[in-house]
């Protein structure tokens, strides 16, 4: 019997059909992601297509059905289609040259297995024809999915030695698809060549992991890649017990899973070291001050509501949840606006300077410390404080 993609949403796409029929019978397979998620009945983000054309004339054949070709990746062979529904990636069928471990040279292939040998993992080479239907797995990737098993094709100590990051990929993908026990030979390999994710740019060890932590519940997987030595060498720092503490949280609360918040758990509560850690994983400005605020958690006082008057509810949610405490207080309240300026205090005969924001201050303290009462009370605990 043949093996057939089910019907989704993506695959009765009336513009996907158009640049398949513009590439040519038999000239196009759909690949990968969106191939392996519909066999799960996962929804489907991104749709690549492989084919056996050479990347200028898939750009002609784009071009020539209406749509835009952009060489997102020409010199590997990839095209970016854009589609009014969604864009889509056409990469020609490819083979290694050559490989150091952070990067290939690779040459344009006419043969669909050679093309799925290069790849990493089986579930991840699996094809689909866009005409039929039909499934066409050359590494029992098939197989594999439907016992929600992970592995390398071929030899993982080869497959790693082409590309290092493969080692975080693979962690990433266990969590999100793989079940226990994992696959022996791909663990002992991570294990034995960990050491090289050091050669590999922080960006790209940054973006793989803040991936892996955004997924439902990637403790088990972290804590395995502890025990292996594998998260030693990209985040030495991280205390893995207090990750599952904060994705217990996550769920007790109900809380959407945020790959920083669970960044800061893993981190100890140090504000240096959490600057250092976002600067080495290239996050940005704004996300490596909310890591500080969440490493500032030590000691401070919980009151959920002036914790988000002071910090903004997103730093609030990362202190509360990472010390265990009641989110409950934040729920449907807005931060309000201090109902009081220096004009205000001012206008009360006192003289401008450091004297009227020392009492703006001093009123902004009481107003918080009572709960945010209304513009009454300000300015009755203005009075109050001149007359003191």
């Amino acid at each position: 019997m043949v093996d057939r993609l089910p019907a989704a949403d993506w695959t009765g796409r009336a513009d996907l059909a158009a640049l398949v029929a513009a590439l040519g019978p038999g000239q196009a397979r759909y690949v990968g992601g969106a191939v392996r998620d519909t066999l799960l009945g996962l929804a489907v983000k991104d749709i690549d297509l492989a084919t056996p054309l050479d990347p200028k004339t898939v750009m002609a054949k784009v071009r020539e059905a209406g749509f835009q070709p952009v060489p997102t990746g020409i010199e590997h062979g990839t095209i970016t289609a854009v589609l009014p529904s969604g864009a889509v990636e056409i990469t020609t069928l490819r083979h290694d040259v050559s490989t150091d471990g952070r990067r290939a040279t690779v040459a344009f292939a006419s043969d669909w297995q050679d093309d799925a040998a290069r790849r990493d993992f089986t579930i991840n080479a699996l094809y689909a024809d866009p005409a039929s239907g039909e499934i066409l797995d050359y590494f029992g990737g098939r197989e594999d999915l439907a016992a929600r098993r992970l592995r390398f094709i071929g030899d993982p100590r080869q497959r790693i030695r082409e590309d290092h990051l493969r080692i975080l990929r693979y962690f990433r993908f266990q969590a999100r698809f793989g079940s226990q026990p994992a696959d022996p030979a791909a663990e002992q390999a991570c294990a034995e060549l960990a050491a090289t994710l050091k050669g590999l740019s922080r960006e790209r060890v940054g973006m793989e992991m803040m991936n892996l932590l955004g997924l439902p519940d990637p403790a088990p997987t972290v804590a395995r890649m502890a025990q292996l030595g594998v998260l030693d060498v990209v985040l030495p720092e991280a205390d893995v017990a207090a990750l599952a503490a904060l994705i217990e949280q996550e769920r007790l609360q109900e809380v959407t899973p945020d790959a920083l918040r669970r960044l800061a758990a893993l981190l100890p509560a140090e504000v240096p070291l959490a600057e250092a850690v976002a600067s080495r994983f290239r996050l940005s400005g704004a996300q490596k001050k909310r890591l500080a605020l969440a490493a500032g958690r030590e000691g401070f006082v919980s009151n959920a509501r002036a914790l988000a008057y002071r910090l903004g509810h997103e730093s609030a949610l990362d202190r509360l949840l990472l010390t265990g405490q009641s989110i409950a207080p934040l729920d449907g309240w807005t931060i309000p606006t201090f109902p009081l300026k220096g004009g205000d205090i001012v206008a009360r005969g006192v003289t401008a300077g450091p004297q009227v924001a020392r009492t703006l201050q001093a009123v902004e303290t009481q107003w918080i410390a009572e709960g945010f009462p209304d513009a009454a009370r300000v300015r009755r605990i203005l009075d109050e404080l001149l007359l003191a």
